[in-house]
């Protein structure tokens, strides 16, 4: 049975185990979804800043393995992703875990093997084409690829940009663009 085009967020084979260590799935639906997945000052990186962050850690060929969590002293060991968890050392703190994903056909697959993030980058219209970057166990590099809209994938949410200024529109010195108050409004 196809997925409904419908906000859905479930967890790995719906065992409520695995939402405890992986976390939920979540549909593309539910990344587009007004309500927002994010808490207020948060959301779904898009490619770009997917990007940027890969840059920093030194390349798609090399980034994964400094994303995917391993056993602290024993690296690339792991109680969580299937060996070899190859170069994984976490340096980046990012602490990826491999939640795998549920098909649109509703079954699960790659746990273990996969972290697999969807972006906040529609691929346009259409019931497939949301971009999104898997972390496997087997390589230490980054594979970006379309997901369908209904596959329940990993979400990672990043903080806004802060600008700190004066927030009090009443104020002389307002700042619209300000997200953060300093204490200078007068």
């Amino acid at each position: 049975i196809l997925l409904s085009v419908s906000v859905i967020a479930t967890t790995y084979d719906d065992n409520s185990n695995n939402t405890e260590i992986y976390g939920n799935l979540y549909n593309f639906f539910t990344v587009e979804d007004s309500r927002g997945l994010c808490m207020e000052g948060w959301h779904v990186p898009s490619v770009e800043e997917f990007e940027q962050l890969f840059n920093y850690l030194g390349g798609i060929d090399v980034a994964s393995g400094k994303m995917k969590e391993c056993t602290e002293g024993s690296c690339p060991e792991s109680e969580y992703w299937d060996n070899p968890n190859t170069d994984a050392t976490n340096e980046s703190g990012f602490t990826a875990l491999p939640a795998g994903r549920r098909h649109h056909y509703s079954y699960y697959e790659m746990i273990n093997q996969k972290a697999i993030f969807s972006t906040s980058t529609d691929q346009g219209e259409g019931v497939n084409g949301c971009e999104s970057y898997n972390l496997n166990n087997d390589n230490a590099n980054i594979v970006r690829e379309g997901n369908g809209k209904q596959h329940g994938l990993s979400i990672r949410c990043l903080q806004d940009e802060i600008t700190t200024g004066c927030t009090n529109p009443e104020a002389c010195n307002y700042d619209e663009s300000a997200n953060v108050d300093d204490g200078s409004c007068t």
